[in-house]
């Protein structure tokens, strides 16, 4: 009887375990596909240099259903060069997929922000996101949800942000699930001044120790 309990414990004991390892495997498994399938995704602060590039993404269709119109490379030099001073709250960059340009993807100070954004939000390290792919023929394929998995990473590397929020408009359902599959929650629908929005938030995960640098590690 005696052996028989300790046979049956160590059944248990060995299902525990097996189901922990698979559970740890699948993550662990799904974590390495996304990587192997696209490769490292990092991050370059925007340059002037960069404008004319992002003035023909601007006008691509797919990016100006739901970015702000700037038909011109003026219209972008007046929106776009603001940002790129140190004392700007808004911080735009380019994204990279090994050496290549991929999309355009900036954080902003939720706290600083004005003309009716965010007036409830008052602790000043919430950073906000906007991001977009550049090529329609990647949207659906992961790498949109990839590269807002890599940002926030590279967001939360800054010891003092306490939580990074998005809010892609109610209409935008690809944008919502991006959000939800790179780890965001819905919190609820808001009005903002581009109109309906829903906003989702993701709260601080600590990287691991990593020297930070806004302006980090163009390919």
């Amino acid at each position: 009887m005696l052996q028989q309990r300790s046979l049956s414990g160590l059944r248990g004991s060995l299902l525990v375990a097996l189901q922990a390892y698979r559970a740890t495997t699948h993550v662990d498994i799904s974590s390495t596909v996304a990587q192997a399938k696209y490769g490292k995704i990092t991050f370059q602060k925007l340059t002037a240099p960069d404008l004319s590039i992002l003035v023909e993404w601007l006008n691509r269709p797919h990016v100006a259903e739901w970015w702000d119109a700037c038909e011109s490379l003026e219209e972008v030099r007046e929106k776009y060069l603001p940002r790129m001073r140190d004392e700007s709250t808004v911080v735009p960059y380019l994204a990279y997929l090994d050496s290549t340009p991929i999309g355009y993807i900036q954080s902003y100070v939720a706290a600083a922000t004005s003309d009716g954004w965010w007036p409830n939000e008052h602790d000043p390290e919430v950073r906000g996101i906007d991001q977009f792919l550049a090529d329609e023929q990647h949207l659906g394929q992961g790498l949109g949800t990839q590269m807002v998995k890599d940002f926030v990473q590279f967001l939360f590397r800054d010891p003092k942000v306490t939580k990074i929020q998005a809010d892609p408009a109610l209409t935008n359902a690809r944008a919502i699930r991006c959000y939800e599959k790179a780890g965001f929650r819905r919190v609820g629908p808001i009005t903002t001044p581009d109109g309906p929005a829903m906003l989702m938030v993701i709260d601080c995960v600590r990287v691991p120790d990593e020297t930070y640098s806004q302006g980090a590690n163009r390919p």
